[in-house]
């Protein structure tokens, strides 16, 4: 159950009203709704990430996820898998993302990203073990992206968790087109 209550009509800030009506009804947006402005932000780099990044959406993917199981948030890693299954990723794949980077499912690639992810978030900055592989095999505007994508779902995790954002009673359409 949430630490807070979700917005409702009454209490939806003027501020983040115009966005918070586009929006799918997820918790996610009804808990961040309180803070007005910050929504906004928030919902365009998601959007960005999910809609124009440069990223392969499977490596996204898989990157957001291993960041979801990685900082045991159930409604982060629930809303991910399903877009993964959207995006055409097996439960095998997905199942092999909560193993770890050693899982025998992952191609070169996909290792090295999930290596990657794992480094990120335990020690901050990647050492050069995790980070020269990724630089050779990924422009730079893919590894910013990725090392951003990391960190902007380390910090949904983060939020979720901190209050307890409950999984919705009826899935919500979250398709990414």
């Amino acid at each position: 159950m949430a630490r807070i209550p979700y917005v409702t009509d009454e209490t939806l800030p003027e501020e983040a009203r115009e966005i918070f009506e586009k929006l799918a009804p997820l918790n996610l947006f009804r808990m961040m709704a309180h803070s007005g402005g910050m929504l906004e932000k928030y919902i365009r780099l998601g959007n960005y990430f999910l809609r124009q990044g440069k990223l392969d959406p499977v490596i996204r993917e898989i990157a957001i996820l291993r960041v979801g199981y990685l900082s045991n948030a159930s409604y982060e890693t629930y809303q991910h898998e399903r877009i993964s299954r959207d995006i055409g990723m097996s439960d095998a794949l997905i199942d092999a993302i909560k193993e770890g980077p050693e899982a025998a499912i992952f191609d070169d690639t996909q290792r090295m990203v999930m290596t990657y992810v794992d480094d990120v978030v335990a020690n901050v900055r990647a050492g050069d073990a995790t980070f020269d592989p990724i630089k050779a095999n990924f422009s730079v505007a893919e590894l910013q992206e990725l090392t951003m994508v990391i960190g902007f779902y380390m910090m949904t995790c983060r939020f979720l968790e901190t209050f307890d954002i409950d999984i919705e009673d009826t899935p919500v359409d979250t398709k990414v087109t």
